[in-house]
C-alpha cells in the first residue's frame, strides 16, 4: 500500500511539474491564403506567440473553413471562436452605424478612410460594438473596389443597368448598384467563385487584393477602376473572452493585433499599383469610367442613408472631407 501511495505522488507531483498546455486562440476569416487578411492574421499569429512566451497561440483559420461571416460572427457573439476578421456588411447588420463607411464614392483614398475610422466616429461605432457583445481589435482594410464583368468592359451606369452583379451582404452596397440600374444579390464570398462559372452572375465587385488571391479575374476578366467604395474589415473579439483576460494578456493581444493592423492596411495600399500589373500580365483588361456619372446616379443612396441612420451620414461625409485636405 505504501508504494502505491508513494507511486501515485510521485506521479501527481509529475503532472503539476509539467507545463501548462498553450491557449489556442483561433482567429476566422473567409479570405484565402495570399490576401492582406490571411497575411495580417499570420503575423498577429507569429507576434503573439513570441510576446506571450508560447503560453497562447493562434489558429488563423481562413478560407471560410469555420462558416461564413455570418456564422464567424456568432461564433464570437457565444465566445466559441475568440477573434473574426469579418466584413463589414454582416457586422453592420448588427451595429447599422457602420454602413455609413460604405456609401458610394465617400473615399477617395485609403489614408482619407484610416483617418475616419481612428477618429471618434470610429470609436463610437467600437462603443456600440461593444454594448452587442464584440470588442473592436483593430480596423483592417478590405479596400477601394472596383467592378468586374466576364465579357465587356464597364465605362459608364448604361453598361451595368440589367447586369447581374454578386455583391457583398451589404444593404448599402446593394442600394448603389439598384440606383445604377443594376441587378445585385448579396452571396458569401466563399461562393463567388462557383456562381460565376455556373453564369448565376455576369460580374462582381471587389479590391484588387481579393480578385487576385481568389483568381476571380481568371472569371471576369474586364476590370473597371470605379473605385466606388470603400469597405473595411472589424476585427472582433468575443467580450466574453476578452474579459476572462489578465490585463498583462489583453496588453499582449492588442499590441500583436496593432502590427498586423499596419500590415494588413500597408499591403492593401499598395496593392492597386502591384496588383494592377500582374493581373494585366495575367490577361486582365482594365478601362477607367466616367466617374462623374456614377456619383450622379449613385447619390440617391445618400438620401436614404440619412433618413434612416440620421446625423451620422452629414458627420462622415464632414469628416471625409475633412481628412481628404
Amino acid at each position: 500500500m505504501g508504494f502505491r501511495i508513494s507511486a501515485m505522488a510521485a506521479l501527481l507531483m509529475g503532472a503539476t511539474a509539467l507545463p501548462a498546455m498553450a491557449d489556442e486562440i483561433v482567429i476566422g476569416m473567409n479570405a484565402k491564403p495570399g490576401n492582406p487578411r490571411v497575411e495580417a492574421g499570420e503575423l498577429f499569429a507569429a507576434k503573439l506567440t513570441e510576446a506571450s512566451g508560447g503560453d497562447m497561440t493562434v489558429n488563423v483559420a481562413h478560407s471560410a473553413t469555420l462558416g461564413d461571416d455570418r456564422q464567424m460572427l456568432k461564433s464570437v457573439k457565444l465566445g466559441t471562436m475568440q477573434i473574426t476578421a469579418n466584413s463589414d456588411g454582416p457586422v453592420a447588420e448588427i451595429v447599422p452605424d457602420l454602413n455609413a463607411f460604405g456609401l458610394p464614392y465617400l473615399f477617395s483614398s485609403l489614408p482619407q478612410a484610416w483617418e475616419v475610422l481612428d477618429g471618434p466616429i470610429g470609436d463610437g461605432i467600437a462603443t456600440q460594438l461593444d454594448e452587442q457583445g464584440y470588442v473592436v481589435l483593430g480596423w483592417w482594410d478590405n479596400g477601394i473596389r472596383k467592378i468586374t464583368h466576364v465579357s465587356k468592359p464597364i465605362a459608364t451606369p448604361a453598361d451595368i443597368n440589367g447586369m447581374k452583379i454578386r455583391t457583398p451582404q451589404s444593404q448599402v452596397t446593394m442600394d448603389a448598384f439598384q440606383a445604377l440600374g443594376a441587378n445585385p444579390a448579396p452571396l458569401a464570398f466563399s461562393e463567388l467563385p462557383a456562381a460565376l462559372q455556373s453564369g448565376v452572375f455576369e460580374g462582381q465587385e471587389n479590391p484588387l487584393a481579393n480578385i487576385y488571391s481568389s483568381k476571380l479575374h481568371e472569371l471576369t476578366p474586364f476590370i473597371a477602376r470605379s473605385n466606388h467604395k470603400y469597405e473595411m474589415t472589424p476585427v472582433l473579439a468575443s467580450k466574453r473572452w476578452w474579459d476572462k483576460l489578465s490585463d498583462d494578456d489583453k496588453a499582449m493581444v492588442q499590441a500583436a493585433m496593432d502590427e498586423a493592423t499596419q500590415l494588413n492596411r500597408e499591403l492593401n495600399f499598395n496593392a492597386d499599383v502591384e496588383l494592377e500589373q500582374k493581373l494585366i500580365e495575367e490577361g486582365a483588361k482594365f478601362n477607367d469610367v466616367d466617374t462623374e456619372a456614377f456619383k450622379q446616379a449613385t447619390a440617391s443612396v445618400y438620401e436614404k442613408w440619412e433618413a434612416e441612420l440620421g446625423e451620422i451620414v452629414p458627420n462622415i461625409r464632414a469628416a471625409a472631407d475633412a481628412a481628404a485636405q
